[in-house]
């Protein structure tokens, strides 16, 4: 222990610099997400992110939305814990055999319209582990989806873009 610390108090203490100054283009898509979930979801939309089976990957990008560096809740973006009080549906990863009824059930648990984003190369066709005796494949093969973000994984900007995109999309439908 006592050899940890001299070698801190020799090397000192190593970080990398912190740019004050946010992304301009994730404020930008994100302000446009605020404005579009102002007006078709009274000012909140509540994301229900669903882990079909992948790797992580997906996960720690959408964890990165909800810490302080990106700070998506300031959009109207938050994440629930039920489907029942869920807008959307985050799935991410390829769908295991063992996640079907599950994600079925969480599908028909989540309120009318809902909306369903397949997320990374997994979610949208099975990515590297396709359908196979334990994998369903993308989760289109399962649910309804409305949208797909490609990437492994997406980054944040583009998992904001993909929602954007898919409320839009849905804006124009309606």
């Amino acid at each position: 222990m006592l050899r940890i610390f001299n070698k801190i108090r020799k090397i000192g203490v190593i970080t990398e610099t912190v740019d004050d100054e946010r992304d301009a283009a994730f404020e930008e898509v994100g302000e446009q997400l605020r404005a579009r979930v102002g007006e078709m979801f009274n000012g909140s939309l509540a994301i229900r992110e669903v882990d079909a089976g992948s790797c992580n990957g997906c996960e720690l990008e959408v964890n990165a939305l909800n810490n302080a560096f990106y700070d998506v809740e300031r959009f109207g973006v938050h994440f629930v814990a039920s489907p029942r009080h869920a807008d959307m549906l985050l799935v991410t990863g390829p769908v295991s055999k063992h996640m079907e009824a599950a994600l079925r059930r969480t599908y028909d648990a989540t309120p009318d319209p809902k909306l369903v984003l397949a997320m990374g190369d997994c979610g949208a066709d099975g990515g590297e582990f396709g359908c196979s005796y334990a994998s369903c494949g993308g989760v289109s093969n399962i649910i309804p989806v409305d949208g797909v973000i490609r990437g492994c994984p997406p980054t944040p900007l583009a998992l904001m873009k993909a929602i954007l995109a898919m409320i839009e999309k849905r804006a124009v439908e309606a």
